[in-house]
């Protein structure tokens, strides 16, 4: 397999006071803030000690809150443990350490990580909501491929405060275990008696349970907690869906690109295999308590530099969650058909060419020069057999799928070709999750169209963002751009520059409809204008995010991306 078409093959693979509410209640620190004022840093007391955070345009904000003890040494690989309670006042003016990890993936995530010490939670919350009340709240799990990212780029202030149209809404985001560490199944490590395999998802849980002990703290409410994610977080969404272990900690649901990610997990088998190859790379090939004790004594780097490279991650590394028998009970197809499932509320969807961001990653490692997928390369990636995402259980791209997207339709273009091909079935496996669960749940599901936003990969000869995958953070997340070395760009000129006034104007569509949703569980607030609920027939409407926003019928999604080829194609 060439580079080209491994890169590929692993960016589809990715396709997270005094005790009262804050404001109405404040007390402040008499130590100096992160912008070197005296006095001015609001204080909360949380269950583990006294937090001072500051405020900006009108946010009370708190960065770097130990939600759980650091994952190291003996620690590692075992659920998440309590945190220690501290005295004094903690500064919460600056993130925590990000998770390890190795795969940035360009300028998506990073920088590289060796500090397991990473278990920590950000608060962004207004004072007193303008009704007095208790406030709904959003926890945020970030993207990454469970392999990279962190909390760091994703602000939540115009969230928090609803912006024109939304609801003032306590917004949390979160760090949690990433590639080997946060996935992980061995039977050295399995037979020790406690929780096992998927780390990372119990660090969102018992991030969730921080925030059911503390939230009325900062002003919000915990019998209204939506659990939202974009990438990864909208798989972990999913899988904290499906877990018995989340019961009663959220009553929400937010898959962002998107809800089809969900429609199928690793077995238990696959993860045990991954595991044991691991650990023999690492020279830890006995499943025994001294192969417990060899892999925790592994540094970091080690971990990570058999878990990838900066451009791809490499075979040890399953990443995603993974069907364990406890924590996962079962595959997403058999709950969604069964019914047992954490029922509530769900919103989601996906932009309308979300493998742009996985052709466009390849083109940017390409050079230099950088050069995009040629006509060669399409008709090797596209043949019967090639390896697929989105695709049957083998992973195997079907026969006629290259008849079905000729390179003629695309003016020859391959890369745009290669595109719509690993779009299009994505989008038809997230119709069918959705339409699994509007029989069963109040179910809102979107398409984020808007074709011109600015995005943080650079100019390149051959490359056309459009809609791709990520661009749409940018719109509830005040300028998200990727990780620290992304700058967003006008798709047209290159140059750096901010949202517009129509994109402003959309992004207040945005924010109200994911604060609505999270007060009441309904996008509009109340009513089914302008976002209609989603039934299981195709004469139901998609909402459509784009300037100006609109409605679609099911049956012309379906068209647009042939779901009729690709349901006949995909197997749940």
């Amino acid at each position: 397999m060439g580079a080209s078409r491994r890169l590929i093959r692993h960016a589809l693979l990715v396709f997270g006071m005094v005790s009262g509410a804050v404001g109405a209640s404040s007390s402040f620190a008499s130590d100096v803030d992160r912008r070197g004022h005296v006095g001015t840093g609001p204080v909360v007391v949380t269950a583990d000690g006294a937090i001072r955070g500051y405020t900006d345009k009108g946010v009370n904000v708190f960065l770097g809150i130990p939600y759980a003890e650091a994952p190291v040494g003996d620690l590692r690989w075992q659920p998440p443990q309590a945190v220690k309670v501290w005295r004094g006042t903690r500064d919460a003016t600056k993130y925590g350490g990000s998770c390890p990890q190795v795969t940035t993936l360009g300028l998506f995530a990073g920088p590289t990580s060796v500090n397991e010490d990473c278990l920590y939670l950000n608060v962004f919350t207004t004072g007193k909501s303008r009704s007095g009340q208790k406030k709904p709240v959003i926890v945020w799990i970030h993207g990454g491929g469970n392999i990279d990212g962190a909390s760091n780029d994703y602000d939540g202030t115009k969230l928090s405060t609803g912006g024109p149209d939304g609801v003032e809404t306590v917004v949390v985001t979160l760090n949690y275990r990433l590639g080997v560490l946060g996935t992980f199944s061995h039977p050295a490590v399995n037979s020790e008696g406690h929780a096992w395999g998927n780390y990372g998802t119990l660090d969102q849980q018992a991030a969730l349970r921080w925030v059911q002990r503390n939230i009325e703290r900062f002003g919000g409410d915990p019998g209204r907690v939506a659990l939202g994610g974009q990438s990864a977080g909208a798989y972990n969404v999913g899988a904290n869906l499906l877990s018995p272990s989340s019961k009663g900690l959220f009553n929400r649901a937010i898959m962002q690109s998107s809800p089809g990610f969900v429609a199928w997990l690793p077995t238990a088998e696959s993860a045990l295999a991954t595991g044991t190859s691991f650990a023999t790379a690492a020279g830890c090939p006995e499943a025994d308590a001294s192969t417990a004790r060899c892999l925790r004594r592994l540094s970091v780097a080690r971990i990570l530099q058999l878990q990838g490279t900066l451009k791809v991650g490499g075979p040890h590394a399953l990443a995603m969650p993974f069907v364990d028998g406890t924590i996962l009970p079962m595959q997403p197809e058999q709950a969604w058909t069964s019914g047992r499932f954490n029922k509530m509320p769900v919103l989601g969807g996906a932009t309308k060419d979300e493998a742009a961001f996985f052709t466009g990653i390849n083109e940017y490692f390409s050079g230099p020069p950088q050069t995009p997928i040629t006509a060669a390369q399409y008709s090797s990636l596209t043949a019967s057999g090639a390896f697929c995402i989105w695709c049957n259980a083998d992973r195997k791209i079907p026969a006629g799928l290259a008849e079905l997207y000729p390179l003629s339709d695309f003016g020859g273009d391959a890369s745009v070709a290669y595109e719509r091909i690993g779009t299009d079935g994505a989008k038809c496996r997230d119709l069918h999750v959705m339409q699994k669960l509007a029989p069963q749940v109040p179910t809102y599901a979107y398409d984020f169209t808007y074709q011109t936003a600015p995005f943080y990969f650079p100019k390149m000869p051959g490359y056309k963002p459009t809609a791709v995958h990520t661009i749409d953070i940018q719109f509830l997340f005040d300028n998200f751009h990727g990780g620290h070395l992304g700058v967003n760009v006008d798709q047209m000129t290159g140059m750096p520059r901010e949202l517009n006034a129509a994109e402003e104007k959309l992004s207040d569509h945005l924010v109200a409809a994911w604060t609505h949703f999270a007060d009441t569980g309904n996008p509009n607030g109340t009513g089914d204008a302008p976002w209609p609920k989603l039934t299981a027939d195709d004469s139901a409407r998609y909402f459509v995010q784009a300037v100006p926003i609109s409605t679609i019928s099911v049956s012309q999604y379906r068209a647009a991306y042939k779901c009729d080829f690709f349901d006949a194609q995909l197997k749940y």
